[in-house]
């Protein structure tokens, strides 16, 4: 917290209106998963077989300056030199967030050295029906649990990361808090779903208004001993309370193309620097406020956390309004808990699920 907040004070008083906060690496786009809901994967086989090498990942983290990486993928652990990556990163003591399904973590512990600089960021769509579910393979929670137990166990950061589409039951996603609590991971980062156009599944991706009406279900009541990895404010967005504009230049990509224009879930061109990147990207052609059809219903943490740290240092009502969303975390509303008693909407197979025999080889893969 302490480094978020020197670093963005200090592009304050540069008068710097565009930088970056977390560089989105993405070393390469295969996956040992086909979830319903990700377009990531949805490339020819050529393009499923490149690698960013450790030197180019360092130079992108070098050039970009931003206090932390985020790496995604693709599944970051198959790539065959991601623990010389993680090395080179935490050795410039940027606060890394290896984002991970950890169907491979246990065994690829040992690539790694617990470090205040390195948390894995667990994927996990929720209780155990919900995530295999969502992930598309039967049996995906377990492994990934026993991983997680596991890497606590070994003394390493560990935090969730889960996606949330039209269907979700807020009583599971709760209850799925309490669960992660118990576990004992440092925090849970929340997000809806984007409509990746290559998806499998275009049905279920959420609405802004929908989104806003299942998270006020999820996060209004809250049990105190819920932790968040989120900007607290950018909770209130999504609850409904609080609307931002986008800054996908708060978390730029880099992936195998170059610096990809104008986010993580867009491809718009890609730029050589991160300085083209930021001077030839046609910003205003995106965010909500933009008229842009892809960006419509768009509320994904990528897009807006970015701009809830702006606001929380943009001015003495956003830092107090922050100041207040930490301490005061209950968010009583009994039209929340009603919200809660609504008939939930039966669980959907997005699409064929896999067992745990089909999805061996290509876990090994």
């Amino acid at each position: 917290m302490w480094t978020v907040t020197s670093y963005v004070l200090g592009q304050k008083l540069a008068g710097r209106k565009q930088y970056p906060l977390v560089l989105m690496l993405e070393p390469l786009f295969r996956c040992n998963l086909a979830c319903a809901g990700c377009g990531k994967i949805q490339y020819p086989a050529h393009i499923l077989k490149k690698d960013l090498t450790p030197e180019e990942c360092f130079r992108a983290v070098d050039e970009c300056g931003a206090p932390m990486v985020s790496i995604p993928g693709g599944e970051p652990l198959m790539h065959p030199q991601i623990g010389e990556i993680i090395e080179g990163l935490v050795a410039r003591k940027k606060y890394i967030y290896l984002c991970t399904n950890a169907l491979l973590l246990k065994e690829k512990l040992h690539l790694f050295k617990p470090s205040k600089y390195l948390t894995f960021s667990v994927h996990l769509d929720g209780q155990q029906e919900e995530h295999d579910l969502a992930v598309c393979r039967e049996g995906g929670y377990i492994i990934a649990v026993d991983a997680v137990k596991e890497a606590l166990k070994r003394g390493f950061r560990v935090t969730t990361n889960t996606t949330l589409f039209d269907g979700a039951n807020p009583k599971s996603v709760r209850a799925f808090f309490d669960e992660m609590m118990d576990l004992g991971v440092e925090g849970m980062m929340l997000s809806p779903g984007y409509s990746y156009d290559k998806a499998p599944d275009q049905k279920h991706f959420l609405g802004r208004a929908r989104t806003r009406r299942m998270f006020r279900a999820i996060l209004s009541n809250r049990k105190k001993n819920w932790c968040f990895n989120l900007s607290p404010l950018f909770l209130e967005f999504l609850m409904g309370k609080r609307t931002y504009p986008c800054t996908p230049w708060g978390m730029p990509t880099y992936n195998i193309f170059g610096w990809q224009k104008p986010c993580y879930l867009l491809q718009d061109g890609y730029a050589e620097t991160f300085a083209e990147l930021l001077t030839t990207t046609e910003w205003q052609n995106y965010g909500t406020e933009s008229g842009n059809p892809a960006c419509a219903n768009c509320m994904v943490h990528s897009g807006y956390e970015a701009s809830a740290v702006h606001a929380t240092f943009n001015s003495l009502g956003g830092f107090l309004a922050t100041v207040k969303a930490t301490l005061f975390t209950s968010y009583r509303d009994e039209e929340a808990l009603r919200l809660l008693d609504e008939p939930a909407a039966p669980v959907h197979p997005l699409v064929q699920i896999a067992t745990p025999n089909d999805s061996l080889q290509e876990t090994r893969a």
